[in-house]
């Protein structure tokens, strides 16, 4: 082959966006970033380096003075414990489905920057929970094993467990469509039913301590991770709906029945969760409250990946829609996100 034939041939493998495609992409170099195709990607990307903290940075003295005193109730202690519990592990299992099941598979290298920034912040994100345990002084093998011992935990667990099963088995391919459904229900597991329900709740019991300037280190730290995790959400989201796009077959009545009846059970089993937490009301919250709620989100997350809303149940935390924005992403601070923005951009 002459020098010239080479050179022509390297031209004709050159990558257009249009040949870009998120599974499944057989003529596109994965590791070649430009020209982008899925510019949300890339902006969810900068985003989430907008974002950046470390739980560090946030002072627990406060907290630890409340922990150790009696001026909390064993059932608020209660709610603190077992959200601590779920979210200990939660994260670890959203970090390494990414890893071990999403990025192997996602074909597009945009997508995968976000993947590669998103895993990292899961690890800020366990490494939260084990700087609250470290603080309070907790006990740790209570605290990280709780998945295991508390059946309405285990059960959510469980539940996200077995949609990364079949994707870490050595043969699994997206090539076949019942592997690419597999796949998508797996995106549809992590972003919309633990990210975008079971992440809920916990958000909310949590973020009603720092309402009433209680915890107010553990709740800054969960409004740091609520920031990150609406980000996730929206970054899920289009990648879901950008595949349905790219592979409508997939998308037929039969998956979207399946799709609507795991839904449908994540409620109930988020519904067992918060009346584990909340066997009594703290704080304005009660469990029935909790059913409301739960129906609320998920109706929300049903609309946004094009499916019909189920409950037609009202937010019963009035609250909770200036602290979290369900539409879009929302800044919850004054001065180190501004911070980190203005950092990060650069005037030629």
């Amino acid at each position: 082959m002459t020098l010239q034939q080479d050179i022509v041939n390297k031209h004709h493998l050159r990558v257009t966006s249009s040949s870009k495609r998120l599974i499944n992409c057989h003529t596109v170099d994965v590791n070649q970033l430009m020209p982008l195709k899925y510019h949300w990607a890339w902006e969810h990307y900068l985003n989430g380096c907008a974002n950046h903290w470390m739980p560090s940075e946030v002072p627990m003295a406060k907290d630890i003075e409340l922990w150790k005193s009696n001026l909390l109730s064993e059932d608020e202690r209660r709610v603190i414990m077992r959200n601590l519990g779920f979210f200990a592990t939660a994260e670890s299992l959203v970090g390494n489905n990414i890893v071990l099941a999403i990025f192997r598979h996602v074909t597009n290298p945009e997508a995968r920057q976000y993947l590669l920034r998103q895993a990292f912040e899961e690890a800020i994100h366990t490494h939260t929970f084990l700087y609250i345990v470290e603080s309070l002084n907790l006990d740790q093998g209570e605290i990280f094993n709780m998945y295991n011992e508390i059946n309405s935990i285990h059960a959510k667990d469980q539940f996200e467990m077995e949609l990364t099963k079949a994707i870490l088995q050595p043969t699994f391919t997206t090539q076949t469509k019942e592997g690419a459904r597999i796949f998508l229900e797996n995106l549809i597991g992590f972003y919309i039913i633990m990210e975008g329900i079971f992440f809920y709740s916990g958000f909310a019991m949590i973020l009603s301590f720092l309402r009433h300037n209680k915890m107010v280190g553990i709740g800054e730290q969960f409004q740091y991770i609520l920031r990150d995790e609406t980000v996730h959400l929206n970054f899920g989201i289009d990648l879901i709906n950008e595949i349905k796009d790219e592979n409508p077959d997939l998308w037929d009545t039969s998956f979207i029945k399946k799709i609507e009846s795991q839904i449908e059970h994540s409620v109930e089993l988020e519904i067992l969760y918060a009346q584990d937490c909340l066997p009594k009301g703290i704080l304005g919250l009660t469990a029935p409250m909790f059913r409301d709620y739960v129906e609320y989100v998920a109706d929300r997350r049903l609309e946004r990946i094009g499916l019909k809303p189920k409950y037609g149940s009202k937010n019963p935390f009035p609250w909770m829609s200036e602290t979290i924005d369900l539409g879009k992403e929302k800044n919850f601070f004054e001065t180190k996100v501004n911070e980190y923005r203005s950092a990060s951009n650069l005037t030629w």
